[in-house]
């Protein structure tokens, strides 16, 4: 009976040691590292058949697509993470209804200056869909830089350094929505939100200031830019 149980534990030992080495080489992840991103938006498919990539890709293994991967054009990655930042204690679908709304606002908004313009050239300029309006707001409040505090010689210093890709589109978002809970008690949050984005595409509004504001604190601490690699 001792032996039968010596003989389990090893075989257990050797099954644990053999799945541990197995995520250690695919790192940490049920595919191995040759396996492919899948290609499920329809732009990248007709990139890929232009550039005669498709054929090359048909035959390789390739990851399976995530459950909440689509092809669709309502789905905006971006979007989706910006309602993700509105929501609270999980209401999703509130968050998601409140960015809605903001997006019909933003098309009231830009409508009522349609119809306020005098000539076609000027219609002609102005953009009115809310999609677009988002992503030129929250591409104009991408911050380049932002300061850092660095203790040297029992002194904290506010050295600058450059803000990685997706450390700018978070903080670009979060001041967005933080501008727009900075209101009045009579306003409401979608109301508010519409506008700042609209100012925002427009480079003008709280946020747009917030990041020149940062910019030249970072451009008068540039002397202890050093402090980053010491």
């Amino acid at each position: 009976m001792a032996a039968l149980k010596g003989i389990l534990c090893k075989n257990q030992l050797l099954k644990s040691k053999i799945t541990i080495s197995h995520y250690i080489q695919n790192g940490m992840s049920q595919f191995p590292k040759y396996y492919i991103e899948p290609v499920y938006k329809k732009e990248e498919l007709k990139e890929l058949e232009k550039s005669g990539d498709i054929d090359r890709l048909a035959h390789l293994p390739t990851k399976p697509a995530s459950s909440d991967s689509t092809c669709s054009f309502k789905q905006d990655p971006d979007i989706n993470l910006f309602v993700n930042y509105v929501m609270k204690c999980g209401k999703k679908s509130l968050a998601r209804e409140l960015v809605e709304k903001s997006f019909e606002n933003i098309k009231r908004i830009q409508l009522e200056k349609y119809h306020k313009c005098e000539s076609e050239e000027e219609k002609n300029k102005l953009e009115l869909n809310p999609r677009v309006i988002f992503h030129n707001a929250v591409e104009n409040c991408k911050p380049l830089v932002e300061l850092t505090g660095v203790r040297r010689g029992g002194v904290k210093y506010q050295v600058p350094v450059p803000v990685a890709q997706r450390r700018s589109l978070f903080l670009s978002m979060k001041w967005l929505i933080a501008a727009a809970l900075e209101k009045d008690g009579k306003v409401r949050f979608t109301d508010q939100l519409a506008r700042e984005l609209v100012d925002a595409a427009h480079s003008k509004g709280k946020v747009v200031k917030k990041k020149q504001e940062l910019h030249k604190q970072c451009e008068a601490n540039r002397a202890y830019a050093h402090y980053r690699w010491n």
